[in-house]
Order: C-alpha cells, then sequence, then structure tokens
C-alpha cells in the first residue's frame, strides 16, 4: 500500500472513530438497570431508542420509538419527558437515582445545581420527545457529559450515542 493511502486510511478512521467511547455495563447492571427502569419509565424500552448526544454547551436526551406509527409508546415517552424535565428544572433527580443509584456520574453536580443554571427545555418530537440541556458553567457541562456517558453505559441495550449537532430531528 502506498504511503498516501495509509495516510488517507488514518485520517479517515481517525476522524470517524469516537474520541470516547462509552464501555457498555456488565449483563448483570444492564438486568437490574432496565428492570428498576420499568418502575419509573412508562414507556417499553423494547420499543424506543433513547439517544444522548452531547453538545458543547451540554447536550440533548431523546427517546423515540422504533415504530413510528406506535403512538401509544410516543404518548408515554410525551409524558415522562415532560415530568422529569419539570423535576430536573426542581434540581429534583430522584428518577435516575431509583435506576441508576445514588453515585451515578455526574449527578452530584447536577443536584447542586443552582436554579436556572442549566437551561432544561422539552421538545416534542414527530416518533418521541427531547429535553435539551444548556450551561455555561464548564463544571456542569462536565457533570452531563458524565450523566450521559453512564446512562449510555446504563442502558447499552436500548440507547445509543447521537451527534452533537444532533440533526436526527428539527
Amino acid at each position: 500500500m502506498k504511503l498516501s493511502a495509509v495516510l488517507c486510511l488514518f485520517i479517515a478512521l481517525a476522524v470517524t472513530t469516537p474520541a470516547h467511547a462509552v464501555e457498555k455495563a456488565s449483563e448483570q447492571r444492564l438486568d437490574e438497570v432496565a428492570q428498576r427502569g420499568s418502575h419509573v419509565m412508562p414507556f417499553n424500552l423494547e420499543q424506543t431508542t433513547h439517544v444522548f448526544s452531547k453538545t458543547e454547551k451540554g447536550g440533548v436526551q431523546q427517546v423515540i420509538v422504533k415504530d413510528p406509527a406506535n403512538t401509544e409508546q410516543i404518548k408515554l415517552i410525551r409524558e415522562h419527558l415532560t415530568k422529569i424535565s419539570d423535576e430536573f428544572k426542581q434540581g429534583n433527580f430522584s428518577n435516575p437515582v431509583r435506576i441508576h443509584g445514588d453515585t451515578m456520574p455526574g449527578l452530584d453536580e447536577l443536584r447542586k445545581a443552582k436554579p436556572k443554571q442549566i437551561d432544561i427545555v422539552y421538545k416534542e418530537l414527530p416518533d418521541g420527545a427531547e429535553i435539551n440541556y444548556s450551561t455555561d458553567s464548564p463544571v456542569l457541562i462536565k457533570a452531563i457529559h458524565q450523566w450521559f456517558d453512564a446512562q449510555l453505559s446504563d442502558h447499552a441495550r436500548h440507547a445509543i450515542s447521537g451527534h452533537s449537532n444532533h440533526q436526527m430531528h428539527k
């Protein structure tokens, strides 16, 4: 192989490979999280996908249905994300604690945030809903990113990492 071809291959891999891949939790942990999650999240994990997209100012959390005709699951997603976005605005992160435990990375910092220090915006999507988390605080941006990584690890069967521009839905 020519040096230029090797260099092009290396550049292509470097650009397309994520800088920080999230390690999937153990099968036992995935089972435990799914079981606890079924008591907190009203929608069916098998029929939905969580998408966590880190952004420069925080991140976007989406829950979307696998089948866009599944209006019942869309309704349940929207109800849940509306509820938790309102709770998060109040500094109440008790539902993530119930699912992931009290030592979830990033959670302590998020709970310590002052009111309105994190802009939390709920939005309906055609196939689900999303919550956008935005802040100017580097500590809170890091906490949101850690929190997203922990959720990706714990929901590995039902979650994917999105793109920072989160153009999946407009």
